[in-house]
């Protein structure tokens, strides 16, 4: 079969911190890419500034070098299983993927998710022992770790006869011997194992066109970008095609623009052929998926096959006295705009109506895809009110399921009691204990979902900040009954609008945790504070003190005030209870009650436990 060699197309896939993004920087410094006088910045391939901010891969991107004259296409993809739908997406868009692992860490939950996607796709892997020199380093054992997650994901002989290089991606250096010694400043056994290892893409130009949409991008000029691959034939500038929908209509349109990718550009050309990843213009209504075809051969591709989210969200418009203070966007048609242009984008999001004509129900893959949409729009301009995560139940063969998640902890040895304690009462299962060196224990556990929700803050708490947990979807099981891991305290409520006072403050902190400054702007219903005990209190966060021209001994006692808990929007989140809200604009992140006046609340706590 007639095949193109002078190109290939690979994605790099790993878990999160484990180097992708810096390997990617060191392939376009070391290859035939860049001029001599071009210089690119750190983990350039994190272009949105949550990205750079967080230092995680949010989004798959695309990337090619030169090298040896052949063209060497390559999709960064995320690490975490949050994000899985954008590495979903671009699995059928390559023939191979280079498997990044850190040399010391080893695999990780998310190694097994990521390179699962590649193995169902049944994909050529290279394996990459990253961060040699890093202290602790055990290349060899991370090897056979990684053979033993092959064998177990059910891997074929040939993807069980992997290529390993060793490497330092941060250091530029690379080889194929675990010797630390063997390293050299030079990325050529990468380069030239995806060269020899890495089939290249089937040369069927001579076909009938069929071009598949995995990535979407926009341009004020041009209009929506589809990015994706040309899995037979040939595109022209100026061509007539038609565009297959995912419900089957066709749509058809003219070629204005053709885009192919060199180092971190795109350049225009003004013909692609089977094999290349390509970006096209003129398509105003395209979505990720839909496969564009020649008007005399209407042969669609299968669908890109995309997991269901796992947790979800109701997303609203800010009805707090404080709305339209601080944002651009307020309204509820402005907020539904703004969620169906991410369903474009967003493959593994779901947005549904609800009975509250200013609300939504936003289905997303885990706390932190949908904290980052959230993120996202504020920055955007928008204010909205979401409400506490909760996860999707199925119900699979009759039995009511939930989701379970399998949690890898790393912590030190003295911790490891607490954390066993904590994720038993969420009714966490251990599945495994032992020890790594150091003073470090790794603990393994299928936990459901909804057990996770809000345990992150707990057990950083735990392990002062010593520990590291990483989970990632497993699979439904039956639903634990009997059992609501909500948030056990209860919390300290503003009973009229105004500014906070240090005076009041020092009045009400022996109850609990503080959230607000002196001097911020609170109103009636706003959460200032959390209770010690299981109970809502409602407090006057904004009393002064009374002003008398008489003075009385000691009554000038020096204000002490403890130093309040800033919450971030995460553990905002996570601190929600379903009779609360998050309220978020660009400037503020505050919780209130559902019901913010202070006795209509009240009366309807006590009808709710008078049925109980």
């Amino acid at each position: 079969m007639k095949t193109r060699d002078d190109i290939r197309n690979i994605a790099i896939i790993a878990h999160v911190d484990h180097g992708k993004t810096t390997l990617v920087n060191e392939l376009l410094k070391q290859s035939d890419t860049l001029d001599g006088h071009e210089q690119i910045q750190d983990r350039a391939m994190d272009t949105n500034p949550i990205e750079r901010e967080r230092g995680i891969t949010i989004l798959s991107k695309n990337t090619a070098v030169k090298y040896d004259g052949k063209q060497i296409n390559i999709l960064d993809t995320p690490g975490h299983a949050d994000f899985g739908g954008e590495v979903e997406r671009i699995m059928r868009m390559v023939d191979g993927v280079l498997l990044v692992v850190d040399a010391a860490e080893g695999t990780m939950p998310q190694t097994r998710f990521v390179l699962k996607k590649a193995l169902d796709q049944h994909l050529t892997p290279i394996v990459v022992i990253n961060k040699v020199d890093k202290p602790g380093a055990r290349p060899e054992e991370v090897v056979d770790e990684v053979l033993d997650l092959f064998i177990e994901l059910g891997a074929d002989e040939s993807q069980l006869d992997f290529p390993v290089v060793y490497a330092s991606a941060m250091n530029g250096t690379s080889s194929l011997d675990p010797d630390l010694d063997s390293q050299e400043h030079t990325m050529k056994p990468i380069f030239d194992t995806i060269l020899d290892n890495i089939p290249a893409p089937i040369d069927n130009s001579e076909d009938p066109l069929q071009f598949q949409v995995a990535m979407l991008d926009y341009d004020d000029f041009v209009g929506r970008i589809g990015i994706g691959r040309v899995f037979r034939g040939k595109i022209k500038v100026g061509d007539n095609v038609v565009v297959i929908k995912l419900d089957g209509s066709q749509q058809k349109f003219r070629v204005t623009k053709i885009m192919g990718f060199v180092g971190l550009n795109k350049v225009d050309i003004t013909e692609a052929k089977a094999g290349d990843l390509i970006a096209v213009s003129g398509m105003e209504d395209i979505n990720v998926g839909e496969t564009v075809v020649a008007p005399d051969a209407l042969e669609p591709l299968p669908i890109l096959r995309i997991d269901e989210p796992t947790m979800q969200m109701t997303f609203g418009t800010n009805t707090s006295p404080f709305v339209g203070k601080d944002g651009k966007f307020v309204t509820a048609r402005q907020l539904i705009d703004r969620l169906e242009r991410e369903l474009h984008t967003d493959v593994s999001l779901r947005v549904e109506d609800t009975d509250d004509p200013g609300a939504w129900l936003v289905s997303g893959r885990g706390e932190l895809h949908l904290s980052i949409l959230i993120e996202t729009l504020r920055r955007e301009g928008f204010e909205l009110q979401v409400s506490r995560p909760e996860v999707i139940y199925k119900e699979i063969d009759g039995v009511k399921c939930e989701p379970y998640e399998s949690v890898q902890i790393d912590t030190p040895e003295e911790y490891s009691g607490s954390i066993i304690d904590t994720l038993s009462q969420r009714k966490g299962e251990m599945q495994n204990m032992e020890s790594v060196g150091n003073g470090q224990t790794r603990l393994s556990f299928l936990v459901p979902s909804r057990g996770l929700i809000g345990y992150s803050t707990q057990f950083l708490s735990l392990t002062h900040g010593y520990g590291i947990m990483n989970h990632s979807f497993e699979k439904y099981a039956p639903v634990v009954k009997n059992w609501d891991p909500g948030r056990r305290n209860g919390t300290l409520v503003s009973i009229n609008t105004g500014k906070v006072t240090t005076y009041a403050i020092m009045a009400v902190q022996d109850r609990g945790k503080i959230f607000t400054d002196p001097g911020t702007e609170v109103y009636e219903g706003m959460i200032v504070g959390e209770n010690s005990r299981d109970n809502d209190i409602s407090v006057n966060i904004t009393r002064g003190r009374n002003q008398t021209n008489v003075r009385a001994a000691g009554s000038e006692d020096i204000a002490k005030v403890k130093a309040p808990v800033h919450l971030t929007l995460e553990e905002s989140l996570e601190f929600l209870n379903s009779d609360e809200l998050c309220e978020v604009t660009p400037d503020h992140v505050r919780l209130r009650k559902r019901i913010l006046n202070t006795n209509e609340r009240e009366k309807a706590a006590k009808k709710q436990k008078h049925n109980r």
